[in-house]
């Protein structure tokens, strides 16, 4: 089983193939070209560069929020366009359940972090069973850095690793849970498409796919545009 999957959800621009849960290729990108631009061109080059074909390809995996409205729109039109003409599954992943998967292998509670601005991360937390893969410890939620760590404060026995765009702007208000918080390094903070097929192959073992008909996106919020809208209705 050959998966292709594709992260489009912050300014990374990621794509990685996997077969029968062993990673054939990744590319990522961050160089300030806009994903309408630069997926297309990547996932081709990937494609290339390892013999394939998108025929090739029986399952497509995408990212399908929280993250940048544009930039989830673009990947999941793209995967729902691969699926649709290719009459193949599809498997979405949380964005944040995939950052997790990038240190999946920690004791730590795993935090990914992604900036929401206007004072709201999206966030999630995470910790690894032992039979493995991930369980979830709090929801996917678009909310207030200190909202979190309220929540995180109630777990006192475990250290919590952060990772994500959402750290930086936020790190001294995280700096408050004292020797329980830890960083992780820029080499697997950010998203990438690998992490994505971690995800996506188990869901796939375990058969939960959907058809493209059914991929749509989980914002967790509404556009700025809708909040100042509705806003000045109030």
């Amino acid at each position: 089983m050959k998966i292709l999957a594709i992260d489009t959800s912050s300014l990374v621009c990621s794509a990685a193939v996997c077969e029968d849960g062993s990673l054939l290729g990744e590319y990522t990108l961050m160089n300030g070209l806009t994903h309408s631009q630069k997926l297309m061109p990547l996932v081709n080059s990937l494609l290339e560069a390892l013999s394939l074909d998108i025929n090739d390809i029986d399952v497509f995996a995408v990212t399908n929020g929280p993250g940048s409205f544009t930039g989830l729109r673009i990947g999941i039109a793209t995967v729902k366009g691969f699926a649709f003409v290719k009459e193949r599954p599809v498997v979405a992943v949380s964005t944040l359940e995939a950052m997790a998967y990038n240190v999946q292998f920690t004791d730590y509670l795993i935090c990914p972090l992604m900036d929401a601005r206007a004072g709201q991360v999206y966030c999630a937390a995470y910790r690894r069973k032992e039979s493995g893969g991930l369980e979830t410890v709090i929801n996917p939620e678009a909310t207030e850095v200190q909202k979190l760590i309220s929540e995180l404060e109630k777990m006192q026995d475990k250290k919590v690793l952060f990772l994500g765009d959402g750290v930086k702007p936020n790190l001294e208000a995280l700096k408050g849970l004292g020797e329980r918080a830890a960083f992780s390094g820029f080499n697997n903070g950010s998203q990438r498409a690998a992490s994505v097929l971690l995800a996506a192959y188990e869901k796939a073992v375990r058969g939960e796919f959907i058809n493209a008909e059914e991929l749509n996106a989980e914002y967790l919020r509404k556009s700025q545009a809708e909040r100042e809208r509705i806003e000045s209705e109030e």
